[in-house]
This record gives structure tokens, sequence and C-alpha cells, in this order.
């Protein structure tokens, strides 16, 4: 099993478009997801991942505290913390904020922005991706802004014409084309999430970096594949034949936590989701999260969150979701 794709799949991301932008140079407008750009889908995701396609031309990201950007036609830009940042055509340009030039689609579709000088065209639609994973571990550890190159291989070029498809069936409204749209971001945050990963050069520490190790990547599918066994440091250092010394510190060296402290993270992570989304038993949840008793795992959430599981669930729960 891969780890990294196995964290990928948990975070159980949902997607959508929200807006089609035509920029004529020059230009320049700060950039955000907002909760009113997810409306239109029914539901704001605690964690809010922006995206941008360039459809055409090429555009300048500036962000505070990281070195500027430039995108062209086919790239993805993916903002995994959702950071206030400038688009423009150039550097030193007076920005607007995108959503006082936002114009309603009359017809129920992608909200536009037409704005600009009237000289160089560039073209992006933007998007966003979410979760509801309370203080999702991967989203942190991934730096403030991802490129994907999409014609970059093969894959990239399948990426591209089905981006492209998707994009000419959003001129002529439709709200399936949206979901296409969608759905295939998810796969783009997946593809850049892997792509940065291996990129990490060697000797680099830190969570990612442990994923990618032999050793600490074979105990993470381990932990991630079967959360509800009894785990030790014993016996995840046995599965990947390393003494229990020598794994405990190759482990904590690369992701940052003992083996023990990670998973009970993990674990109180993916409890919280649970308890936030379903109407599963406090009961079932701990079981599944590996815990022998109830009464265990409410000690441990507590310590975790602040207040026991039955009131955090109260709390937490979104209008609309799914009654305990």
């Amino acid at each position: 099993m891969d780890p990294l794709s196995d964290v990928l799949r948990s975070m159980r991301l949902t997607g959508g478009i929200f807006l089609e932008a035509e920029f004529t140079a020059p230009w320049s407008i700060v950039s955000r997801v907002e909760p009113e750009d997810c409306a239109p889908f029914g539901y704001v995701p605690r964690n809010l991942i922006a995206y941008h396609y360039v459809e055409e031309g090429e555009l300048l990201l500036q962000l505070d505290g990281q070195p500027d950007l430039k995108a062209g036609r086919g790239e993805i830009l993916l903002l995994p913390q959702n950071h206030p940042h400038i688009l423009a055509s150039g550097p030193g340009i007076a920005a607007a904020h995108s959503h006082d030039l936002v114009l309603p689609a009359p017809d129920g579709g992608l909200a536009r922005i037409v704005h600009g000088g009237g000289g160089a065209r560039t073209r992006i639609v933007c998007g966003f991706l979410g979760n509801e994973t309370p203080g999702d571990t991967l989203l942190s550890f991934l730096p403030p802004v991802l490129r994907l190159d999409v014609p970059e291989d093969h894959t990239g070029q399948w990426i591209e014409s089905t981006f492209r498809f998707a994009s000419v069936a959003l001129a002529g409204g439709g709200d399936r084309s949206a979901v296409v749209l969608g759905r295939l971001a998810e796969l783009l945050f997946e593809e850049a999430v892997h792509r940065h990963v291996a990129s990490l050069p060697e000797g680099e520490k830190g969570w990612l970096a442990g994923l990618r190790d032999p050793v600490i990547g074979r105990a993470l599918a381990l932990l991630h594949g079967r959360l509800d066994r009894p785990w030790t440091t014993d016996a995840l250092a046995a599965e990947v034949g390393l003494s229990r010394s020598a794994f405990a510190s190759r482990f904590t060296a690369l992701v940052g936590d003992p083996p023990m402290r990670y998973l009970g993270k993990w674990r109180m992570q993916l409890a919280a989701r649970r308890l936030s989304d379903t109407p599963d038993s406090v009961a079932r949840i701990a079981f599944d999260a590996g815990y022998e008793s109830e009464a265990a795992f409410n000690r441990a959430f507590k310590r975790s969150f602040g207040s026991p599981p039955a009131t955090w669930r109260k709390e937490n729960t979104r209008q609309g979701d799914p009654a305990p």
C-alpha cells in the first residue's frame, strides 16, 4: 500500500468550480476562496484549497513570504492553505479585489470576471477543493503553493485534454461539466502532492519525507492500513525488520513524532471526522480507531480536543450534516 495515497484517500476531498475569468494586460487582482464561493454547492468545507487553471496566456502569482511564481497555459496553481494571494499580468500593478469584479451568470452557470487594460489576454478557471478533517496533517505540511505543469508527460496530456474538454462544455452552461472539473481537480491535487513528495531532496526531514523512506513509508502504510490493530513500537519495528530503538529513532527523526504519538494523532483526526459527519456511535468509532474501551477513547479524545466526543460532536456537527 502507498501510504501517501492512503492519506489522500482518507481526506475525502470534494471540489467545485466557481469562476471563469478573462484578463487583458495590464491587470492585477487579490484572490482567495471565500465562503460565498462555495455557497452554490450547499456547504463550506472546514479546510479549503484554492486552485487556478491557466487556459490561455500567462500570469504571475504573488504571495507574502514567497518568491513570485509565473504560470502559463496548461499549468495549475494550487494553494493548500488557501492563503490570500495576488494574480497579475506583471509586478507593480495596483490590485483590485476579485470579489468586486465578479459578474453573476444570468443563466445560473459559472460567475465570470472580465477585467484589464486591453492588452495580452489570459483566461483562467478558478475552483476549490475541501475536506472536513480537523487539523489535517497533510495540508499543514505542504508548501503554500504547488504548481503542476499538466503537459509534462503522458498523464499530464490526458489531464490537459480532459480539462480542456470540460472547459469547452462550461461555456455552454450545464452542471455536469462543473462536476467533471471538480473531480478532475481532485486528481490534479493528488498528482501535485505525489510530484512534490518525489521532488524532495535526499536527506530531507519531515512527515512527507517519511512517506518516501522505504522503511518508515512501510511503517506508515501499516499504520494507515490497519488502524484498528493494537500497534506497539515493538510490533512495528518487527514488521519492518529493525530493532525497536533503531526504528523509533528513525521514525521520530523523519516524521517528527514517535510512532505511537503519531498513531494517536492520526486516530483522533479520523475519529473527529466521523463524529462530525456520520451518525456512527461513539463506541463504534472508538473500536474502529483501535481502542479497547469507549472510556479509554473518551479520555484520549478529550486530551486532544478539550472535550469528550459526545460534547465535541454536538458543537461541531454542521447544519445539514447527518444527525447522530
